[in-house]
């Protein structure tokens, strides 16, 4: 597919070496920001070449940042490469605080500026594929699960077959994985959908409280018990009831659990007449029953009772690709909740969460972007502001070349980092011009679609 690319020049000269320098684009010529603007309103423009001095200032940068700021607001997705001579080098730093991209040093060195190009289309497509995914979740049958692996798409698979059913179900999974979304998920594409779905931590509360608060209690029944409260099961007839963290519940509270599944009816704390429920009971733990079971802790015949179908949810780790498509998932939506100007992730911030375990899974995840999102000081998050340590390297040679080798790395990797991989502001970081910071790239293998 040819890509359209904008060049905003008024040198007619440089326009026509510009069009014959990018023969596999599709390149949108204008003169002036009106022609500009008429042009990117027309279709999907991913890269703009905006000169800074055009008419009526070609000898300031007036008109080229106007015609900068007009693109963002028309088309904000665009990336717009500034060109500036020397005599309007600083006002290339006031185009990158306006929006731009990057920029590039007249006179023109077509490698350098193809590059340039190369790597903001790079990072356009990336973003169109996030703004996909984003937008296809929206479609998902599980409202708020964000996955592409196979292993999620077989769970989501299961719970389109056992919702519309009256089976129990068993939810398994480690803290964090989304247990209570798979839950809820059954309920809301069960024939129950529209009655009440009630989840409560069987882990959260006092052993001595657990009853009351399942079964309710009348007026009287104990000091306190002021009026008639009903309980979550009773809360939750005609619908679904959630229990979380069954694994927790102790033995006697088991027992009168067990009685509740095989009746169908429940006797309030205080009380004597049975009261009829009819629900539908979801539980899940993050325990091993068998061996709670093994160990006399796990009455069996409750677990048949609730264990009429199961499914396991895997951990983040085992979740092929799932780790950065959720990641950026939350990146958009805490970047627009808290208006933050963030919109993507370095490579070392990628290499980072790709090697993570996740012992905390989707939880901690969702917890490490909010926190990069509100604190990074670059539109790219990096592995620092997300809390981790780069990934580990080989140990350390003791030749000196080699040891020059890897501080430079180091150093080129911590501006990158620092400018959210801009390789202007990098170059200027650096002390070192962006022609040898190009080469200093290759020499170290370090990749430049950012």
């Amino acid at each position: 597919m040819t890509r359209s690319l904008l060049i905003v020049e008024d040198d007619r000269g440089l326009l026509r070496q510009l069009r014959w320098a990018f023969p596999d684009h599709e390149v949108l010529p204008a003169s002036t920001r009106r022609e500009a603007l008429e042009l990117i309103k027309k279709g999907p423009v991913p890269v703009a070449i905006v000169d800074l001095g055009l008419p009526p200032d070609p000898d300031g940068a007036s008109e080229g940042l106007a015609t900068l700021v007009e693109i963002r607001q028309v088309a904000p997705t665009t990336k717009v490469i500034i060109a500036t001579g020397n005599e309007t080098r600083e006002h290339a730093v006031q185009a990158v605080a306006l929006g731009a991209y990057d920029f590039y040093q007249k006179p023109v060195d077509v490698d350098v500026l193809k590059l340039v190009i190369s790597r903001a289309e790079h990072l356009y497509e990336l973003e169109e594929e996030n703004r996909r995914l984003a937008a296809s979740t929206a479609t998902s049958p599980i409202n708020g699960l964000v996955a592409g692996s196979p292993e999620m798409l077989s769970v989501m698979r299961s719970v389109e077959k056992i919702a519309p059913t009256s089976v129990s179900v068993l939810i398994l999974g480690e803290s964090g994985t989304g247990k209570e979304l798979i839950a809820s998920a059954i309920h809301q594409l069960s024939p129950r959908a529209g009655g009440p779905f009630v989840p409560i931590n069987c882990a959260a509360i006092p052993d001595t409280l657990l009853e009351s608060e399942l079964f309710g209690y009348e007026k009287g029944a104990f000091t306190g018990a002021i009026k008639q409260t009903i309980g979550k099961i009773e809360s939750a007839n005609r619908g679904t009831l959630f229990l979380d963290e069954i694994g927790d519940v102790p033995l006697q509270m088991q027992v009168k659990l067990l009685r509740f599944l095989q009746s169908r009816v429940i006797e309030r704390v205080g009380g004597r007449a049975a009261v009829p429920v009819d629900l539908r009971v979801v539980c899940a733990t993050n325990q091993n029953l068998d061996q709670l079971m093994a160990e006399g802790r796990f009455r069996e015949d409750l677990f048949y009772r609730l264990n009429e179908v199961t499914i396991r949810i895997p951990p983040l780790r085992e979740r092929s690709g799932d780790a950065l498509l959720i990641a950026n998932f939350f990146l958009q939506q805490f970047a627009a909740d808290y208006g933050r100007p963030v919109r993507g992730f370095t490579p070392t911030a990628v290499a980072a969460m790709n090697a993570h375990p996740w012992p905390g899974n989707v939880r901690e995840l969702e917890n490490r972007l909010k926190r990069a999102v509100v604190m990074a000081d670059g539109p790219l998050i990096s592995a620092a502001d997300l809390e981790f340590a780069a990934p580990d390297e080989a140990p350390a040679a003791l030749d000196i070349r080699a040891a020059r080798f890897r501080a430079e790395r180091e150093v080129i990797q911590a501006a990158l980092a620092q400018t959210g991989n801009n390789l202007s502001q990098a170059a200027k970081l650096l002390g070192v011009s962006r022609p040898t910071l190009y080469d200093l790239l290759r020499e170290q293998r370090l990749s430049t679609d950012f």
